[in-house]
């Protein structure tokens, strides 16, 4: 076999539609656009909505802000590794340490590793954070759920 020997099999390959070439072909004169009016003629402009107000216009120009999403304070596993074993680590303790700032749930992430058991309570846990907290003897409280 050589390379001039190759086709493609029956059937996969199909020319694409001629459309807009007289009125005697299939996809001829109107071209599968109807007779008249706004989309028949290409007028339609882009992000135009049929009188509604286009959402490009509807939202907020000066910044939008999703006040239902949840914005989380993450921290690490190596910033705990500070804490003496059996110690309770929750929001005002990393308060306390200058560890988060602002206000608002927490969210322990895996970076590092813990060889301490400490007991966290925090809004949100990473199931990865949660094996080595495990693992190191420590227990993970997840708090408002």
């Amino acid at each position: 076999m050589k390379i001039h020997d190759l086709k493609p099999p029956p059937g996969s390959k199909k020319a694409r539609r001629r459309v807009g070439r007289g009125i005697a072909g299939k996809g001829g004169k109107t071209a599968g656009r109807g007779m008249k009016g706004q989309h028949a003629r290409g007028t339609v402009p882009v992000g135009f909505e049929g009188g509604q107000m286009p959402l490009a216009r509807r939202l907020p120009k000066r910044g939008f802000r999703n006040h239902s999403k949840v914005s989380y304070q993450v921290v690490s596993l190596d910033r705990l590794e500070r804490f003496a074993a059996g110690t309770v680590v929750d929001e005002e303790t990393l308060r306390r340490e200058r560890i988060v700032r602002r206000r608002g749930p927490i969210k322990l992430l895996a970076d590092g590793e813990i060889a301490k058991a400490l007991t966290i309570k925090v809004a949100a846990v990473s199931a990865k954070a949660r094996e080595k907290i495990v693992a190191a003897g420590g227990t993970v409280e997840v708090e408002g759920s």
